[in-house]
Formats: C-alpha cells, structure tokens, sequence
C-alpha cells in the first residue's frame, strides 16, 4: 500500500550469481516483491531486498505442463501467459497483484483455488547457509494464506524461482458465487475473463486508489461458535473447513459491524468492499494501523471473532505482528 516511507538502500537481486555475493544486511531487512501485499507502519523503512529475477521456463510431458518461473514475475502475467499458450489451471487467480515469488509465501488463493494446488517445488536461497535449495510442495507446509516461509523460514532465505505443474486434464472450477453463471463447458479463458470483471468490480485499482487487495484473512472459528453465529445471523456467508470448523468472511463481518465505508481522515474501509482498506490520500501507516485494530476490536465486540491481517506489516525493524505494535487508536 502506498504511503510516505523513507528507504536508505535497496538491494536489487536480477541473478541467482548476484544472490550468492550479496550479504544479509546485519540490522533489518524486508524482502519485497511488488509491494502490493506491504504496509509499512513507520516513516522509515528497513533495506529491502527487491527480488527481481525473470524467466518462464515450459516443459510439456505427457500429462502436465511443467512451468519455473523467476520470482520476479508478475503473477497476473503469467496467468495471463498460461491462458494465452492453452495451459489451463490458473485462470481462477487471474488479477491477483504481485509477484510469482510472492505467491507461494502466501498461498495466494481465489474463488476454489490456491497455488498449492500447482506448486511442484520452490527454488529456496537460504541465507545462513548461502545455498540453494529446492523444496517440494510438501515440505512448504502450506495452509490457508499461509506456508514454511511465514513460520519457520520467515526472514531466513527468499525465493529464486517457482515450480508449477498444470494438468493437463483439466475441468473449470466454477462453484463460487460469480462463477456459477458460466456454461459448465466454458474455457478457461471465459473463466479468467470472469474473474477478472468481478474483481474489478468489487475491488479499487491500487494504481488509482492505494490499497493492499484483502487486508484480512477469512476468519476460522470452532463449529461451536459457528453455530452460535448462524442462529443469529443466518444470512452469514460460510465455507466448510473441516468437521469441526468453518471459515467465514471477514468482509461480511466487517460490513455487519457497520464499518463498509468508513473513513478517518485518509484511512478508510472501501465503499464497495469492506475487506479492502484503502488510502484516500496521504494517509501514514500508523494511520492505516489505527484503522485496522479499530475493526479487529469493533468485530471483535460484535461476532467474538478475531480478525488477523493478510497484508504484511514492516516497521523500520523489519516484518512485524499487529500485535505487537501496541494502540495506535
């Protein structure tokens, strides 16, 4: 999200021979893609580390298209790329901004898909070590909105390059909301093209009206408080997790709580989607803060649930939790 930040050194790594003689700066540091998924909450920011490698490497076999891809792609280039060379899969996370490197980091994941479903393997330079490493999907734990690289190996290493295996038997996901209208025989192109006109309808251009995508998580509650919840409110969207939990949405709760549209000074919850936080202005990032343990504490009051952020918060320190930052109310 755009706001002022002042950054004494940028290091950009467009090689994996520039990884291998660059040294980890001693104080703090942040590893950055594009940026789209990054408040900074201080005026000043730790050295980043831009990760800028390229390339769309395709292996076709019998039953897959296997493509690496450098980190520093644009991941809505490469669906793009993907849909345009007839190599289905990805078309239901069209749109989403940032980088390819990101993307494993955060299980990025929309309408019945996540990059988990694809990832063959992740190309890992680990710092301490100043080594290469590949690991298989499995070995980055993924989890909803999460992976191995936001828990063990946070701040340890980054990514070169993404391995992603698409099937070639390949059948559109068409069961959420929005997508259901669509022929079950549509392409995969008809898919993207529709996903693309619903995000773009819900969601602000971050390129006109600063903002990070979704700032929160779907919320994942016990079956008990689930059940609490939906005698009240039984309009409440609601996704099975498992026997004993249920994923709600936060935009949903944020809406419900009275909050869809709010603004203090440039800090504001969109008009149109209250998942998005956006920055009418010149708003700070303490600012932008301020707004969210707001909404963490008014949905919180409403429903008992506890909201946690999506977007990656960094402070002059380096990555940082929300609750660690104390009241900025």
């Amino acid at each position: 999200m755009a706001t002022n930040v002042q950054c004494e050194n940028i290091h950009i790594i467009d090689s994996v021979s520039a990884l291998e003689a660059f040294h980890v700066p001693s104080a703090g540091f942040y590893v950055i893609g594009e940026g789209s998924n990054t408040l900074f909450v201080d005026g000043q920011s730790p050295d980043l580390i831009k990760v800028a490698l390229k390339g769309i490497d395709v292996v076709e076999t019998q039953d897959s298209f296997v493509l690496t891809v450098g980190a520093g792609e644009n991941w809505h280039s490469l669906v793009k790329f993907t849909i345009e060379n007839d190599m289905p899969g990805l078309e239901n996370l069209a749109l989403i901004p940032g980088s390819v490197g990101a993307a494993p980091i955060q299980n990025i994941g929309a309408y019945g898909s996540e990059i988990s479903m694809f990832c063959q393997s992740v190309n890992w330079f680990a710092f301490d070590e100043r080594q290469l490493v590949t690991m298989t999907g499995e070995e980055c734990q993924f989890g909803y909105r999460d992976s191995i690289f936001k828990g063990a190996l946070k701040g340890k290493g980054l990514v070169t390059h993404v391995t992603l295996s698409l099937p070639k038997q390949w059948r559109p996901k068409l069961t959420y909301s929005g997508l259901d209208v669509l022929p079950e025989n549509c392409c995969a192109r008809q898919v993207m093209e529709k996903v693309i006109e619903i995000r773009e309808s819900k969601l602000p251009d971050p390129a006109k009206l600063a903002n990070c995508g979704s700032f929160f998580k779907n919320p994942i509650v016990h079956k008990s408080l689930f059940e609490k919840l939906i005698s009240k409110y039984p309009t409440m969207p609601s996704y099975s997790v498992n026997e004993s939990a249920m994923k709600l949405a936060a935009g949903w709760l944020i809406e419900q709580a009275g909050l869809k549209g709010y603004r203090s000074g440039d800090a504001g919850v969109h008009e149109k989607q209250a998942l998005v936080l956006v920055n009418y202005g010149n708003a700070e990032g303490k600012e932008m803060i301020a707004l969210a343990q707001m909404i963490i504490a008014s949905v919180k009051e409403k429903f008992d649930v506890v909201l946690s952020p999506e977007v990656r918060l960094v402070s002059a320190l380096g990555e940082v939790e929300i609750s660690s930052l104390g009241s900025y109310v």
